[in-house]
């Protein structure tokens, strides 16, 4: 098993929880997820605490304002951000910790020089497969759809032309493959 935290990256839609949710029940005794904080409402089945901390625009505000986030972004109108917290309630575990982070936080973590986690971009196999898979969620209206599907071809864009040197790139079309690669790279 790999002892760098790990950065696992990708537009909405590309599979990147899925497949971390997967990799997470599989190795409980030896990975730790850093959750993150956000202002977006939850989606049907999501806890605070378990995918999110689920917080105010002002909560939110006041935390970035105090220096109290590691990295964070504004996307589609809500904030995102890993807190220092969250890190160091996964660093307390003593398991191999994983943050599920965009493009800015790829970006903010590269700049952390005590940091060297391995960085990792989930790709899904087409536009088309994206559109159906963020479509099929329910959860999007044509607005917020199209920012994500705008977001997916800039952080496409980020991830094939190297800038941010990604140690995998995994294109997700087909979850178990996928899953097999990602095990794979990590030696799990």
């Amino acid at each position: 098993m790999r002892h760098q935290p790990i950065v696992i990256c990708g537009p909405s839609g590309s599979g990147k929880s899925t497949l971390l949710k997967r990799l997470l029940a599989e190795n409980k005794d030896k990975l730790a997820f850093t959750i993150s904080h956000t202002t977006r409402k939850p989606r049907k089945g999501e806890e605070n605490g378990r995918e999110y901390y689920f917080v105010t625009r002002e909560e939110m505000e006041s935390m970035i304002k105090n220096n109290e986030f590691i990295e964070h972004t504004d996307f589609s109108g809500n904030l995102y951000g890993t807190s220092k917290k969250a890190v160091q309630d996964a660093l307390k575990t003593g398991k191999l910790f994983i943050f599920e982070v965009d493009i800015e936080g790829v970006r903010a973590l590269r700049n952390i020089d005590f940091f060297k986690p391995l960085f990792i971009f989930i790709k899904p196999p087409s536009k088309q497969m994206l559109i159906e898979r963020l479509s099929s969620r329910g959860t999007e209206s044509k607005e917020t759809l199209k920012k994500r599907l705008e977001r997916a071809d800039e952080e496409m864009r980020f991830a094939e032309d190297g800038s941010l040197q990604f140690d995998k790139i995994l294109v997700n079309d087909d979850l178990d493959e996928t899953y097999a690669q990602l095990k794979e790279f990590l030696k799990l």
